[in-house]
């Protein structure tokens, strides 16, 4: 690593793989974490922060400040995932209640004020629905001036997760996504194409589970709970995906996936595409745009490829620190 750390800010929704990302960034040295939001998603608003604040207290971290964001998205009724991340979004572990609060402003005060303070331009790595993002944007614009790129998790090239053809953040808040891609800044896209590819192998996260170290354990405990595929081996079951630290690894380092700047926009209209980010990999006007003339449409950097031994060793060195 040379040069500065990178100033981050991660808003997320605080279930089993956001808090994977976070023991991540606090650990990593290139990275800076300056702020934590929190956003409805895998669980209720307030579950997010207490999770949140537990995942900082068990890694060690320095007093970073935590807001409490949207408790629902701009137009839709919030919509958890508790059936993939526990009742408590955070894999039902027992953790303990934290000692830490959180911060006496709210989310999008919290992004204003440290995105603004930051010497140098930060990264915002949201790894949630979009809401928290598009308030931002829409009530604070003057901040893009101190953004360097935005690397969210969300969207999909090809199968969604949430419906056929939308992701879960995408799905959840849609009009919130399409606000983000209007941002002006550069973005990167880590969908599910990659997303769902980086697993730590069962062995490692066998490994991981028995170290005496709370983090790492942590870690460990957190990747049991995010089975891939059953294996032969006890050891083999314990594979667990990144899931979320996939994008927050493409931001210290972003020579570990492949990407193509491409158009992109969401689906906003009712019905089974609604939430799809629908990315034009055509060579070539079609017949639409001929006769109908071209849309504008966001250019973004989307991930359509990674390595994955990668960033598992990336990974691994780095929640062992």
């Amino acid at each position: 690593m040379t040069g500065q750390p990178i100033p981050v800010i991660i808003d997320c929704d605080t279930g089993v793989d956001d808090a994977l990302a976070l023991l991540f960034a606090v650990r990593h040295p290139a990275l800076d974490l300056r702020a934590v939001t929190c956003v409805a998603g895998n669980t209720d608003v307030d579950g997010v922060v207490r999770n949140t604040l537990t995942v900082l207290e068990q890694a060690g971290a320095p007093d970073i400040p935590v807001g409490r964001g949207a408790e629902r998205p701009l137009l839709e009724p919030a919509r958890s995932a508790r059936h993939v991340h526990g009742a408590d979004g955070m894999g039902d572990l027992g953790l303990p209640a934290p000692a830490r609060v959180p911060a006496d402003v709210d989310a999008v005060t919290l992004l204003r004020r440290e995105i603004l303070a930051s010497p140098r331009p930060v990264t915002l790595i949201p790894t949630a629905p979009l809401t928290n993002i598009a308030l931002l944007l829409r009530t604070h614009p003057e901040v893009t001036r101190n953004i360097e790129r935005i690397v969210f998790m969300g969207g999909a090239v090809t199968t969604g997760n949430a419906t056929p053809v939308a992701e879960f953040n995408v799905w959840h808040d849609p009009e919130a996504a399409a606000i983000l891609l209007t941002a002006g800044v550069p973005i990167t896209m880590y969908g599910l194409d990659v997303f769902m590819r980086v697993v730590v192998p069962g062995d490692e996260v066998h490994r991981l589970r028995a170290s005496t170290e709370p983090g790492t354990r942590l870690a460990g405990e957190l990747l049991a709970h995010r089975p891939t595929t059953q294996g032969e081996q006890p050891e083999a079951e314990e594979a667990g995906g990144l899931g979320d630290a996939g994008a927050v690894c493409a931001v210290a380092d972003p020579q570990g996936i492949t990407t193509r700047l491409l158009p992109v926009e969401v689906s906003l209209a009712p019905g089974p595409s609604r939430g799809q980010t629908v990315v034009d990999r055509r060579p070539r006007p079609g017949e639409s745009e001929i006769h109908e003339g071209g849309r504008e449409r966001a250019l973004v950097d989307v991930a359509l490829d990674v390595d994955v031994d990668r960033y598992v060793k990336l990974y691994l060195e780095t929640v062992e620190r």
